[in-house]
């Protein structure tokens, strides 16, 4: 087994900090004044380094000894806890400073001032014992290295990769079609793609393993490439780059002559012969696994091939970004993405499946084989390596231990996938390994951003101190890119894209690890780190430092994690994992870990109220508290001397912070956005010199804390939000914030409270917040001046890509935004003062009339202008205006009369115009031309027709008679449409859709109180198309029954409010049995004549998704689901008084479920409503065995719950306005208790319990 290298990485971190702190000047200072001497350093100094010298050897023989299994085990311990009395020490000579700080101020808190007095004389007493008996520790370990014949400086050494050659087996290239030809295309192509340069180099950038050689392979054989080239070389480079045996490799293929021959070290003589060889010919050369990052190596190699013919090509394969980036030159490098899973099976199974004859054998297998395949997630070397491992084995349990593996498990001997991705891990300096080697608590698939991950290293102090002046956050952003560049991170699919409904957001990317690069983490990370996931043990978990937790959480698991004691990091990996969480276990468990750096809280609704104990978490870091119940934090978080992040983010309740939060001087970020009930700040944030974000700052009234406080803040970086500038009692005092110093600050929100008493006053504020021009985000809200400064609209701000005004009621024109160079999006809203927008908007004058207006705008809307009438572009010409726009909304401006659309919007692609109330006169003009538009959406506007529908047009949403009628008739007009999504709301005509007319294309039907409107029941162009229908409110004479197999394509049906609506039904003749394999959701609401579904039952094999609520006249819910509905998650069953009897034959709802009603596939389960519910059937609910979630709603005659305890995968059970109930539920004392405290989530009259 291949298990030399497990916890390296984090275990010579920890010595390396306590190495550092060692040499701390504020360390030794404070022990010499605490007289301790220096031979007592120089100790732990000498025998640290002892022990640090044999660590890799030991590493290397842990396990072929396991004595030195324990040694390793022992100096973790002894190493970790120098490192936490270290830390203790610089921490209390950080405290003596401020001491020394508070006794020179009389402003110091009593409170603060008695806790340092009390520490200080509590822990001057044992800590010289303490330091005395970990050195006695750390030299009994250095005593027993000779005895255990550890060897200073020997570890394990990277073993060398084979080299490669030339060679391949065509038929093992697997879904690499469309990149062999992509490639193949730039080979023959004889230009260089900027005409710059005679010999092209592609890079093949991707991670180990990938099939990055096997695809340069493939194409360094294909035959229309040998015959472009006059000559080929094939040179395996591999970790050791040296010039002198590539230009060998290359001279020896180019003369056709034995190494021998050459000198390998006269690199001139080689280079000479070489450029003679290549000049005037046109070559291919593989540099296969390239690892080499120094640029001037590269050009000085290079320099031979440049003497070749135009059209001369160079492929290198690499796994590291930089030297793609050193080597290429192509516009984009070719990265290689993993394959597809057919692919990979392809690949495994010509090597697993290669002697069995076995039919049945081979069926078994195969199902075995494909999770086997799948499990290689796209990585060619795995499913080879996994393929050839079970070649001809036909022992199904063999191939059982193989699926459920981790490639730790196998021997360098029987694959190569652990050592093709240890190379890579190997080659990564010591201070990259041990932070990729912290993300193994992240489970499988776990998304990760950059920003937290950093944060996280940081708190952990795995990130070195540069010796230049560079942040720390800096260094970790290196550090991250290093590891994406070499493929340990990958890019998710996943971005979080930029909302703009409330502030400035920029896309953020995730980042995951792939599943075997994940597998690498674990195994080098030991058991220093680990994953809470459902079904694991928590035995493991007492003995890690750094614990992420996966899954849902109740406080009687959580309980034994108050046994890890040495616990550096709590970390929840899910927005649920702490929400059954309550006070008592976070103060009584959680805060008793004290040897936390990392801890975080979120998510924790539950929790109100912290403790005084927090502040005895010395150690503590990262702190976050961001989405709890948290109305004010106690003053010894102020104690937290270490502590640098700070997230109260998302805490709704929280009303104010600590008073001497002054002292967290190592403090750098403090998040405390969506924290709306926050009144007022502490005074003297100003003294906080690290902090580089501070989100949200409230200007206080009288004594309170003023915005001036943000003047010695120059280094905030992010975004700040500052409320409540009506208490600025000067423009001075606006002046004295220095926004215009801050240079890093991205995002600024200015907002007024309440209306103005002084416009004037507002004004001259306003002025006075003029923000540094490399500002990217503006929002300016509630502002009561009349009109904008100078500043807002000025060409100097060329980074601002985002502007919003908001309820700027005094203001009469807009400020001129059309010159800013980069603005993307612009909102401008509840300005009720605006009535023309004109060319001021524009920024047209007469010394810039030539100039484009909103060069880069792509999204604009206009929401709730009460006065406005007219917009026009005055001053600008046709195409100059609007050229990148491609959103426009115009939302509750029913004054808005006349607009002079430009001729032509080339990019609009979505059109929103909504009014606020029916009749409006809105928009007397026709709408503009956009021959790009591929969504419009058009809202009681009653003098807006639709003209045409362009060929782009996608989606449709029209409300109003005159637009509903327009539309129709656009649709009888229109040739050809793309339309795939249809809306049509509030039109009291009878009307019809056009028979015919609506498009193939379509697949999304939705109508919204058109109660006259007519279903298009027999269209035929729709039976195949349309994939979901909703109905709201509407077709009311038409819709008595729905014929659901006339739509056979269906998988989204709604019905709700349709007061006709009596049926689901089937046609006669037609084989309804395969009727509804498309549908996944169905749901009737508030249909009150709704009275059956079709008889025998809904064949809907795939229907996961069945809500039926407030079905008044209902008599019986579907027969047969148990067996029809075989894949049913989630079912809903409410307020549907009539439902005397199930299907299977019970006898009244007094029962619930009947035998057979439920598929055990069921999920979650809503039921309400039965007045004559006497109790729970608990051997059907049993049979539910992945039912999750439970709501037991208005069934005010149930007794009890059952003797047996509810199904154990419950995770959340609700019990609503059930009285009797109710009380049998309570907390410890109710009768009923005990048969569901093991469920993590509970909740009573939607209270948590």
């Amino acid at each position: 087994m291949a298990v030399e290298l497990a916890g390296g990485a984090l275990l010579s971190a920890t010595l390396r900090v306590v190495f550092d702190r060692l040499a701390r000047r504020e360390v030794v200072d404070y022990l010499r004044g605490k007289k301790l001497s220096d031979q007592l350093i120089n100790n732990l100094r000498t025998v640290l380094s002892a022990v640090n010298s044999v660590l890799d050897d030991a590493e290397l023989k842990q396990n072929i000894n396991p004595n030195i299994k324990q040694w390793l085990d022992e100096l973790e311990n002894a190493s970790y806890d120098a490192d936490d009395l270290l830390d203790e020490i610089e921490t209390h000579a950080l405290q003596s400073n401020l001491k020394d700080e508070s006794t020179k101020s009389s402003k110091a808190s009593k409170l603060f001032k008695h806790s340092i007095s009390i520490s200080f004389r509590s822990y001057n007493r044992d800590m010289k014992k303490k330091l005395k008996e970990i050195l006695q520790r750390l030299k009994f370990l250095e005593e027993r290295i000779y005895v255990l014949g550890l060897i200073k400086g020997v570890g394990e050494k990277p073993s060398p990769r084979p080299p490669t050659t030339s060679l391949t087996e065509e038929s093992e290239v697997y879904g690499r079609d469309a990149d062999k030809e992509a490639i193949i295309k730039l080979l023959l192509t004889d230009d260089d793609h900027e005409g710059r340069n005679k010999v092209s180099v592609i890079p093949i950038v991707g991670m180990g393993g990938i099939g990055k050689t096997t695809l340069a392979q493939s194409v360094y054989n294909d035959h229309a490439v040998e015959k472009h080239f006059n000559f080929k070389s094939w040179v395996c480079v591999s970790e050791e780059f040296d010039i002198c045996n590539v230009t060998k490799t290359v001279l020896c293929a180019v003369t056709k002559s034995h190494s021998h021959s050459y000198d390998d070290s006269n690199l001139d003589l080689l280079q000479t012969e070489l450029k003679e060889g290549l000049t005037g010919k046109k070559f291919l050369i593989v540099l296969d696994d390239v690892w080499n990052e120094d640029y001037i190596d590269w050009k000085k190699m290079c320099t031979p091939f440049n003497y070749g013919a135009q059209g001369c090509k160079i492929i290198v394969t690499t796994r590291n970004e930089n030297v793609a980036d050193i080597t290429g030159t192509i516009p984009t490098h070719y990265h290689l993405e993993h394959l597809k899973d057919e692919d990979c099976w392809k690949l495994f199974e010509k090597h697993a499946f290669d002697k069995i004859r076995d039919s049945g054998v081979c069926q078994v297998l195969e199902k075995i084989g494909r999770g086997i395949a799948k499990k290689c997630n796209g990585l060619p070397l795995a499913a080879k390596s996994l393929g050839g491992l079970l070649r001809s084995k036909e022992d199904i349990n063999e191939w059982e231990r193989v699926l459920k593996s981790e490639i730790w498990d196998f021997s360098y001997k029987e694959t190569k996938i652990l050592p093709a991705l240890l190379l890579s891990y190997n080659y990564l300096p010591s201070h990259l390994k041990r932070c990729f080697a912290f993300c193994s608590m992240f489970p499988k698939d776990y998304e990760f951003q950059k920003h937290e991950l950093v944060l996280l290293w940081m708190a952990e102090n795995l990130l070195r101190q540069s010796k230049r002046d560079k942040r720390m956050e800096d260094i970790g952003d290196e550090y991250f890119n290093e590891l994406v560049l070499t493929s340990f991170f990958q890019r998710s699919s996943n971005v979080s894209a930029s909302s703009w409904e409330y502030s400035f957001e920029v896309e953020k990317s995730f980042f995951v690890m792939h599943d075997l690069v994940h597998d690498l983490a674990r195994y080098v990370s030991g058991e220093y780190c680990f994953t809470l996931e459902d079904g694991n043990s928590n035995e493991k978990a007492m003995r890690v430092r750094h614990l992420g937790v996966a899954t849902v959480v109740s406080s009687q698991r959580f309980g034994t994690i108050s046994e890890s004691t040495h616990l550096r990091t709590l970390l929840p990996l899910d927005s649920y994992s702490f929400r059954n969480l309550f006070n008592e276990v976070v103060n009584n468990v959680i805060l008793k870990l004290r040897c936390l750096r990392v801890l975080s809280l979120f998510g924790c609704k539950n929790l109100t109220q912290l403790s005084e104990s927090i502040g005895e978490l010395k150690h503590l870091r990262f702190l976050n508290l961001s989405e709890t119940s948290i109305k004010r934090l106690p003053n010894s978080v102020c104690k937290l001397y270490n502590l640098q992040i700070l997230n109260l983010s998302w805490c709704h309740g929280l009303i104010e912070l600590p008073e001497d939060m002054h002292h967290l001087i190592n403090l750098r970020h403090l998040d405390i956005s969506y924290c709306f009930d926050l009144v007022e700040m502490p005074r003297q944030l100003s003294k906080l010199k690290s902090l580089l974000t501070l989100t949200y700052f409230v200007v206080g009234k009288d004594n309170k804390a003023k915005i001036g406080e943000l003047r010695e803040l120059s280094d905030l970086h992010g975004e700040l939000d500052i409320r409540n500038l009506q208490n600025v009692p000067s423009a001075e005092d606006a002046f004295e914030a220095k926004l215009m110093d801050k240079n890093n600050l991205e995002g600024l929100l200015l907002f007024w409270n309440g209306n103005s008493n002084d416009s004037n006053h507002d004004e001259e504020v306003l002025k006075n917040l003029l923000p540094h021009t490399n500002l990217k985000m503006l929002y300016i809200h509630g502002y009561g001046g009349p009109s904008f400064p100078n500043w807002l609209g000025d060409v100097s701000f060329c980074n601002t890509v985002y502007i919003r005004l908001g309820e700027c009621k005094y203001c009469k024109c807009l400020p001129p935004l059309g010159q800013l160079p980069s603005l993307k999006t612009l909102y401008i809203e509840g300005l009720s003062g605006v009535v023309t927008v004109g060319a001021e908007f524009y920024g047209i004058n007469g010394s810039n009339s030539a100039r484009k207006a909103f060069s880069s705008l792509e999204f604009l809307r206009f929401s709730n202008l009460a006065a406005w009438q007219e917009w026009c572009s005055v001053g600008v010409d046709d195409g100059e205006i609007f050229p990148k726009l491609q959103a426009l909304e115009i939302l509750g401006c029913d004054r808005l009369r006349s607009v002079d659309w430009p001729v032509n919007l080339p990019c609009l692609t979505k059109l929103r115009i909504i009014c606020s109330s029916s009749g409006s006169e809105v928009l007397v003009s026709s709408l503009p031309r956009t021959p790009a538009i591929r969504h419009l959406g058009l809202s009681k506007c009653e003098q807006i027709e639709v003209r045409g529908l362009p060929q782009t047009v996608e989606t449709i949403s029209v409300g109003g008679c005159r637009g509903v009628e327009s539309l129709m008739k656009a649709l009888r007009e229109s040739q050809t449409c793309s339309l795939q999504s249809l809306c049509i709301n509030d039109c009291s005509l009878p009307i019809s859709l056009p028979t015919g007319c609506l498009p193939a294309t379509l697949t999304q039907l939705r109508i919204n109180n058109c109660e006259k409107l007519e279903f298009p029941m027999h269209h035929d162009s729709l039976k195949t198309s349309l994939q979901s229908v909703s109905i709201s409110k509407s077709c009311g004479g038409s819709l008595i029954f729905f014929p659901l197999d006339f739509f056979p394509s269906l998988n989204y049906l709604c019905f709700e409010e349709c007061e006709n609506l009596e049926s689901l039904m089937v046609s006669d003749g037609l084989p309804y049995q395969h009727g509804l394999i498309c549908l996944s959701s169905l749901r009737i609401e508030r249909c009150f004549m709704f009275i059956s579904f079709p008889n025998g039952g809904l064949h809907a094999p795939n229907l996961t998704h069945l809500t039926v609520r407030d079905c008044k006249k209902l008599k019986e819910l579907p027969e047969q689901m148990a067996n029809l509905l075989p894949s049913l998650e989630d079912f809903t069953i409410t307020d549907c008084p009539e439902v005397e009897s199930f299907p299977e034959g019970g006898e009244g709802v007094e029962s619930f479920p009947e035998e057979g009603l439920l598929p055990s596939t069921l999920t979650h389960l809503w039921m309400g409503g039965f007045a004559s519910l006497k109790r729970l059937d608990i051997k059907e609910l049993q049979q539910l065995t992945s039912l999750t979630f439970l709501e037991i709603k208005k069934c005010p005659q149930l007794q009890n719950l059952p003797q047996q305890k509810l199904p154990t995968s419950l995770n959340d059970l609700f019990i609503n306005k059930c009285p009797i109930l109710k009380e049998r539920c309570q907390r410890d004392k109710g009768k009923d208790w005990n048969k569901i405290s093991h469920i993590p989530g509970i909740h009573i009259d939607y209270k948590v319990i």
